[in-house]
């Protein structure tokens, strides 16, 4: 069961797992899809089972701040089920994608019934909650190049015992985006990690060869 494999439900029973189970509805969105977004009234819980979304919010002039980018097993608009309150970011399919969805109407008849999944919910979005204060003082605190190291090590995935590989095609303007510099300033910092042979491309995925240098 897809619910009892996400951290958000982590320590529900089996009993419970089974009553949110039966509130899930499905929906498939096309590439480039708007899922969600910015300031709308939050009203669901997204469950991603394929595809590829990218969270991000935008300035007055429209230019996009992409704060994570989400693959198959992952979640968006938890908070939904808790509060009233307006989406902080808004949501963008990336590939054409498929999620399970529960609704807060539904959710809300689900707690009537089993009061403790709130509690559950909680206390696993506490956990959440402090990962996200970390991941904002590291970025308040690194230097540029410190951001783009972090994003790079968050993105990849073991390909053999020593290298790594970044599956998702990541442009430079993508990484720009994410770590809030000018595309200049990632294009020279992935440049000179090339020219130090510590990454290396293969079409657009970027291939990490050992450990990233702590410094620029």
């Amino acid at each position: 069961m897809i619910l009892g494999k996400l951290d958000i439900f982590k320590g529900l029973n089996p009993q419970e797992l089974a009553l949110m189970a039966d509130k899930v509805v499905v929906r498939t969105y096309a590439k480039n899809t708007v899922v969600i977004n910015e300031g709308d009234y939050a009203d669901a819980l997204y469950i991603i089972n394929s595809g590829r979304v990218k969270v991000y919010c935008s300035d007055k002039a429209g230019k996009e701040f992409i704060m994570n980018t989400m693959k198959a097993g992952e979640h968006f608009g938890e908070l939904a089920l808790l509060d009233d309150d307006k989406r902080s970011a808004s949501v963008r399919t990336l590939d054409k994608s498929n999620f399970c969805i529960i609704y807060k109407e539904d959710f809300n008849r689900v707690l009537d019934e089993q009061p403790n999944i709130a509690k559950v919910l909680i206390r696993n979005l506490a956990r959440r909650v402090r990962k996200l204060t970390h991941d904002v003082k590291l970025l308040a605190l690194q230097d540029v190049y410190g951001r783009v190291v972090n994003v790079l090590n968050d993105l990849a995935a073991p390909r053999d015992a020593i290298s790594s590989i970044i599956p998702d095609k990541l442009t430079q303007q993508d990484i720009a985006d994410r770590v809030g510099a000018s595309r200049e300033m990632v294009a020279r910092i992935l440049k000179d990690l090339v020219a130090g042979d510590y990454i290396s491309f293969e079409g657009r995925q970027i291939i990490i060869h050992g450990r990233l240098p702590a410094e620029y």
